[in-house]
């Protein structure tokens, strides 16, 4: 996986700015191509060429490399699921994993303290909290108030996860602890409710406070995740806690309990500062609270969510950085539709966060987005989209392409860069269509896409971009048959093309074409009343490691071309094939600047 990057060679991204091809419905801004410095990272490695234990026995090498290399997975019980779920990632290239997390959630209790549903029924995860007799909730009220008979709890909040924690979760042993039952472990933690979490621990003077109980496990399945991807050379993120959501708007974040959200993200991550600090496998802690970006997103709340666990994950972990994905929606026919220029603004926004990845969703599975050229606005729609967009063009349906949310986003980094943010933009490109005859997840409707679909994605991503991740590995990678994941084992050398410029070297005019498996390639070239096969070995060059630091494995090819013969104005497809016959799924359009 890429962390930082070394972005070099100002000099000569500026000078293919200053080319006659105009890139796909681009007009770009030099910014974009302006190279920053910034620090290196070292790529995780596996430990060992493979290993046994009673689930198996997993090699730990790549197969099967392909442009995406992050996965989100769901959390298994199984641990020989996570096993072979670690395996079958890292053999199609994967180094990142991003878990799906759970939520904080605001809890009513009975007149015996016993923690309700949000139906208003006892939540069986909780009946074996007890201490003395009482519910955790009596049991802590009791305490608090030997300390100071005034004093009460408010709020209660329930939190689930799979995890365990040590001591550092708690702040002030006199009233916070764990509570071990059979196989379940509670974790009883006492919160002032703006937040504050006051180191003093002073409990003698006259308070209401918020209780938490989380609902772990006697074994931490993210220790055991962490020493599963160090021998697999993969980073995890795992997620932090989702926040309340606001009942009267489910996509912003209820501001009554940040102060409490902000307290339990500050335990958990102490407790990770300790414990996984030097971990080399902890690549950072994932956001799982999504905002669509657009024009409105500076006054949602939300942001004041991102903005307090950045500092928190600063304070505790310094060398990592938190992960959000944020969607899009490009439609024209909703209200609620965004252009590119607003999405532009929206990733401003949240680089002012402080987070460290903003791994936008393509929105593309979701039908949101459409993949499509400039020169393709008046086509028939995907007919997979039409469930969402029904049957219309592309310029009719969509303010923009996913590519032109990524160019513009690429352009707003570059200022926030400028501006002192260290912030890195990934595509979070969707392995699933909106429907399916055969849904691939339990729950909902999303269907299994194919690789050629895939491919189109990365493409159009891929220019702009430090790495690529998908949403999501479990049930859309591995549903169907063929499924993704066999689809890519076998066709993972195919080329996949993702910008084309005009560059000459020396005196000569030429191509240059970056992308995946370029390698004994032949690029080729139409337009309107020609075509040209250029053989990169014979006529150009390869460069495997380009200095300025792309994503990873990517390439740049360049070939000699005469682009005096295409008329001015004129559309030019350019493409990939290699000597196997595997070509390029999605050529690029560009044209010739008028």
């Amino acid at each position: 996986m890429r962390w930082l990057f070394v972005l070099l060679g100002a000099a000569i991204l500026a000078a293919a700015a200053a080319v006659f091809i105009v890139l796909p419905g681009d007009e770009p801004s030099k910014k974009v191509n302006q190279a920053k410095p910034t620090p290196s990272r070292t790529d995780p490695t596996p430990k060992v060429s493979e290993f046994t234990d009673p689930c198996g026995t997993f090699e730990t090498k790549e197969k099967a490399p392909y442009a995406v290399t992050g996965y989100w997975i769901m959390p298994k019980s199984n641990p020989c699921t996570w096993r072979h779920q670690m395996q079958e990632i890292h053999d199609v290239g994967g180094d990142t994993v991003i878990r799906i997390g759970y939520g904080l959630q605001y809890r009513t209790v009975d007149g015996e303290g016993r923690i309700k549903t949000r139906d208003g029924e006892l939540d069986p995860l909780y009946k074996d909290c007890v201490e003395d007799g009482l519910s955790c909730h009596d049991a802590a009220e009791r305490d608090l108030k030997q300390l100071n008979e005034h004093s009460r709890i408010g709020r209660t909040y329930a939190y689930r996860t799979d995890e365990s924690f040590g001591p550092n979760l708690f702040r002030c042993p006199q009233l916070e602890h764990r509570i071990e039952a059979g196989n379940r472990v509670y974790f009883r933690i006492l919160a002032q409710s703006d937040g504050s979490d006051d180191a003093s621990c002073n409990f003698t003077r006259t308070d209401t406070y918020d209780l938490i109980i989380v609902a772990g496990a006697a074994n931490d399945s993210l220790t055991q995740l962490l020493d599963l991807a160090e021998k697999f050379g993969i980073r995890v993120y795992p997620a932090l806690p989702l926040a309340p959501r606001d009942p009267d708007n489910q996509t912003r974040a209820n501001p009554k309990h940040l102060g409490t959200l902000t307290t339990l993200t500050r335990r958990i991550l102490q407790d990770y500062g300790v414990r996984f600090a030097n971990r080399g496998s902890l690549g950072g802690v994932y956001q799982p609270f999504e905002v669509q970006m657009g024009a409105s997103l500076v006054d949602n709340p939300t942001l004041g969510v991102y903005a307090n666990q950045h500092k928190i994950a600063e304070q505790e972990l310094p060398d990592k950085k938190i992960l959000i994905s944020p969607y899009l929606d490009a439609r024209k026919r909703v209200g609620f539709g965004q252009t590119p220029k607003q999405v532009a603004e929206a990733f401003k926004a949240l680089a002012k966060t402080g987070v460290g990845i903003i791994a936008p969703q393509d929105s593309r599975g979701t039908g949101k987005v459409g993949l499509f050229w400039p020169d393709e606005r008046d086509t028939e729609v995907d007919e997979r989209l039409r469930p969402v967009v029904g049957e219309t063009t592309y310029g009719t349906a969509y303010h923009g392409s996913t590519r032109d949310y990524y160019r513009e986003m690429a352009a707003a980094r570059e200022q926030m860069l400028e501006a002192g943010y260290d912030v890195e933009l990934w595509a979070n490109v969707e392995a699933f269509e909106p429907s399916g005859k055969e849904p691939c997840a339990p729950a909902g409707s999303r269907g299994k896409t194919d690789k050629k679909r895939l491919d189109q994605a990365v493409t159009m991503a891929g220019r702009y971009v430090q790495k690529i991740v998908s949403y999501m590995w479990s049930d859309f990678m591995t549903c169907g048959s063929p499924s993704l994941e066999t689809e890519i084992a076998k066709d993972w050398q195919r080329p996949i093309a993702v910008d084309a410029i005009r560059r000459n070297r020396d005196i000569q005019d030429g191509i240059e074409v970056r992308g995946y498996n370029l390698a004994n390639g032949t690029v080729t070239v139409e337009w309107p009343g020609g075509s040209k096969e250029l053989v990169i070995s014979s006529v150009g060059w390869l460069d495997d490691d380009p200095i300025e630091e792309p994503a990873e494995g990517m390439q740049t090819a360049w070939v000699p071309f005469d682009w005096a013969q295409v008329p001015a104005g004129e559309w030019v497809k350019i493409g990939v094939r290699l000597p196997s016959g595997q070509a390029t799924t999605e050529p690029l359009h560009v044209r010739v600047g008028v």
